[in-house]
């Protein structure tokens, strides 16, 4: 008898469980609207959120010393910064459109430089007083990985540099239909 109420009780309380967890509303993504190059608009994708051990089992460790940790690579030794193809770069943790090679400049920094993002939603900038030094810090906006900094010092028409690692990018040519557009 004693073993029938208490398997009664356990059947109640798991009952209580379930009805509970069915009627509790499941936490949705988090949502970011940002610009699609292919699609020539604004779309809303789900943010990428990994734990550190999902990021470091899908890159490499210098890719994710500078995306995950804010690490910057050594000036000169990025695969982007002399690369001069029509293209897309894109972020290479998420695959968000980030910049294209119509806003690259050579800025002597070292690193691949533009003078503007595909568009301002597709990046979250932020103050970083690291190091002693104010700058602002340049993010993905869909999966927060860190690209680089921009500076006040670019050429028109914005006049600002995105100075970005190239390890965290990855590019994507044009092919010559989409780039005589």
């Amino acid at each position: 008898m004693r073993q029938r109420k208490w398997l009664m009780a356990v059947v109640t309380i798991g009952s209580a469980v379930s009805a509970v967890r069915l009627t509790m509303p499941v936490l949705a993504a988090e949502m970011v609207k940002v610009y699609s190059v292919a699609k020539k608009g604004y779309i809303t994708v789900e943010k990428v959120v990994k734990t550190e051990e999902e990021w470091k089992k899908i890159l490499t460790p210098k890719q994710f010393e500078v995306t995950r940790k804010a690490g910057t690579e050594r000036p000169g030794t990025g695969e982007f910064c002399s690369l001069h193809k029509p293209g897309l770069y894109r972020c290479l943790c998420c695959d968000l459109d980030l910049f294209q090679s119509v806003k690259k400049f050579e800025s002597g920094t070292g690193w691949p430089s533009f003078f503007g993002p595909v568009n301002e939603a597709n990046i979250r900038l932020i103050e970083d007083n690291a190091f002693g030094m104010h700058r602002t810090e340049v993010r993905c906006a869909r999966c927060d990985a860190h690209l680089g900094h921009v500076f006040e010092d670019g050429p028109p028409p914005t006049g600002l540099r995105y100075c970005i690692n190239s390890v965290a990018l990855h590019f994507v040519p044009s092919n010559e239909k989409e780039s005589a557009h």
